[in-house]
């Protein structure tokens, strides 16, 4: 039986690089301007253990969990479609919603969609194999 793999080097942008320590004023709204790719994903700074990041999307990630993290997404802008196993979470700008860890899941957007993820640093954004 053949496996097959995913470069998601080419199909998303991530950026796991801090671009702002504590202190600094973070312009989110030119970090998104200046975005040109369909799936970008940013960490902004890091809050004690956890991470910001800003997400640009529009397409669909893939199916994966994360074992042992939890992902916080809220909405600024656009639409966001959370797909779980049994129901679909639809996210509007100003709304959140928590994935708990060990759930499958696979996130959306329709249209562009402008979003900020909080998780833990050392998630591994495409999912625990």
């Amino acid at each position: 039986m053949a496996t097959t793999t995913t470069d998601f080097s080419t199909k998303y942008s991530t950026h796991l690089n801090i671009l702002h320590a504590a202190g600094e004023v973070i312009d989110v709204n030119a970090i998104v301007a200046a975005n040109k790719h369909p799936w970008y994903n940013q960490t902004l700074c890091k809050v004690n253990e956890s991470v910001i990041r800003v997400g640009v999307m529009q397409g669909e990630y893939h199916w994966h969990k994360h074992d042992h993290d939890d992902e916080f997404f809220f909405v600024l802008e656009g639409r966001f479609i959370i797909d779980l196993e049994q129901r679909s979470v639809d996210l509007g700008p100003q709304e959140g919603f928590v994935v708990p860890k060990g759930v499958l899941h696979r996130t959306r957007a329709p249209q562009r969609a402008v979003i900020l993820m909080v998780e833990t640093a050392s998630i591994v954004p495409t999912g625990d194999a």
